[in-house]
């Protein structure tokens, strides 16, 4: 698939209004690629919940995203940085059920039962980077 320059957009985690603007980003991107609205609010919830790890588990960081096609189908694309801590155990912590702070334990397992595509690249003293994709049908 190949970015559009255009819409490619990166914003700052640095507050909590950050994570409602970049919850509003995703939404607005996930309407203009023609995602259905139940996938729109797969992708928004699950941008939602790594943009809030990204600020408290990271220390904040960056998202950037962007409209991507392949020539039959378009879909969104929103990656996730942090250079915080890392994460030590990630099988761990894909666990559902399993929380480091006070939460529900759904944020890594459930964001990535949310898109079509999820990946993480994460360890210890060297940050996080979680990338996640949704496509229209």
């Amino acid at each position: 698939m190949t970015a559009d320059p255009a819409t490619s957009q990166r914003l700052a985690i640095t507050t909590d209004g950050d994570v409602v603007r970049v919850r509003q980003a995703v939404r607005g991107l996930a309407q203009g690629a023609r995602l259905s609205l139940v996938d729109q609010t797969k992708l928004v919830t699950a941008a939602s919940e790594l943009a809030r790890n990204t600020l408290v588990y990271g220390g904040g960081g960056e998202a950037v995203l962007s409209v991507e096609a392949d020539g039959r189908r378009t879909g969104v694309r929103v990656e996730f940085r942090d250079d915080g801590p890392g994460i030590p155990d990630l099988d761990l912590a894909m666990t559902d059920g399993w929380t480091s702070g006070g939460g529900l334990g759904l944020g890594l397992s459930g964001a990535r039962r949310l898109v079509e595509h999820f990946e993480i690249d994460t360890g210890p003293g060297r940050g996080t980077r979680v990338v996640i994709a949704s496509w229209s049908r």
